[in-house]
């Protein structure tokens, strides 16, 4: 008896075809890609709930607060704050996240209230809001934090999520061993405040590091001096924190740095300078020196590049010297380390040294 043919395998897209397993892994792997979190940009999406609402909790708001969120992801702290705010205004870099976060509140109550802006919030111009309400990404925090401290007018408070250690560095005291440049400025111009503890498993993916929330309220009204100013004295002071303030303006680009300054002040306020140099040995026509600053103090040294001159040995660099040395003097810093000193000490220095015609920015 002859043997039954056996009868060829459907293909195509017959209903009794066997699936493609190699174009369904592409398919899937192509979809997984959409939401594939790019950990480049700082992408942890906080998935507990619970932890969100804590975080929107301890911001204290108001039915008629406009709240600045950055980095809403696909918008679950967002959700939490439309329920209590009037309007959300998000700052998302993703184009991929800013639609899934449009998608989530479509033909919901809520799609009037919330306003994303696409773009770096670092170089965007930012509205008016009441709070600002972040799990920030990690390469920003320092960043935010200046930009924040620095707005006009000021937001009331902001509750905003770093990782561990900088947080710790921002709300650090004198003494600490993390206490820095961050420390001084952000506690400068604001209130702050260590509020909870936040463990990597509560992120999506988890990120390498624990985390922590703090909250930064700015004061009101603000401190009466220049934040160039001051900023650019603790930039000089804590160049190496664990040395002494008057090691610091030991350094060639510091001093070549205050004598330019000095001389510009001399210029705008038409004091004469005795024994002005020749304008082949004025600052600012030689070499390009480096200047280390460790701009949050996590070991990121930034080097700065400012024009020198030949180490001056004019009466005006001998005379800037000189109003170096009597400020330290005077104000009994000259020996302290500037991990140490607290706000009312760089204040008195700063001070001394305006009063001397010395600035820094």
């Amino acid at each position: 008896m002859p043997k039954a043919r056996k009868q060829p395998r459907p293909v195509g897209n017959s209903p009794y075809s066997r699936p493609n397993t190699a174009a369904k892994e592409a398919t899937s792997k192509a979809v997984n890609n959409v939401f594939c979190m790019n950990t480049d940009l700082g992408q942890h999406i906080l998935k507990n709930p619970g932890v969100a609402q804590a975080i929107v909790d301890k911001a204290g708001l108001k039915q008629s607060d406009v709240v600045l969120e950055v980095g809403p992801g696909t918008g679950n702290l967002t959700v939490k704050i439309l329920d209590q705010a009037r309007k959300v205004i998000a700052v998302e870099m993703d184009p991929r996240m800013a639609a899934e976060l449009t998608k989530r509140v479509q033909g919901t109550p809520e799609q009037n209230r919330l306003e994303i802006l696409l773009g770096d919030v670092i170089k965007t111009e930012l509205p008016y809001f009441d709070v600002c309400i972040s799990n920030t990404p990690y390469q920003i925090s320092s960043p935010l934090v200046f930009k924040l401290l620095t707005l006009s007018p000021a937001p009331r408070t902001c509750v905003l999520m770093f990782q561990r250690e900088f947080a710790m560095r921002v709300v650090a005291r004198p003494g600490d061993a993390l206490y820095c440049r961050l420390s001084v400025n952000a506690q400068m111009w604001a209130k702050c405040t260590h509020i909870m503890k936040v463990g990597k498993n509560n992120f999506k993916p988890p990120p390498q590091v624990e985390s922590s929330v703090i909250r930064i309220e700015p004061k009101n009204p603000r401190p009466p001096i220049s934040y160039d100013e001051w900023d650019g004295l603790l930039r000089v002071v804590f160049v190496r924190k664990n040395k002494t303030i008057a090691a610091g303006f030991k350094s060639r680009a510091v001093m070549e740095l205050v004598e330019r300054n000095y001389r510009t002040w001399c210029a705008a306020n038409n004091v004469k300078l005795e024994g002005d140099d020749s304008e082949a040995d004025a600052i600012g026509t030689g070499e390009e020196v480096e200047m280390e600053v460790d701009e949050d103090g996590m070991g990121a040294v930034k080097k700065l590049k400012i024009k020198a001159g030949r180490r001056s040995r004019s009466r005006v660099g001998e005379k800037v010297k000189g109003l170096v040395e009597t400020v330290l003097a005077e104000t009994e810093l000259r020996e302290k380390r500037a991990g140490k000193c607290d706000e009312a000490d760089f204040l008195k220095l700063l001070y001394a040294f305006n009063q001397q015609g010395i600035h820094f920015s």
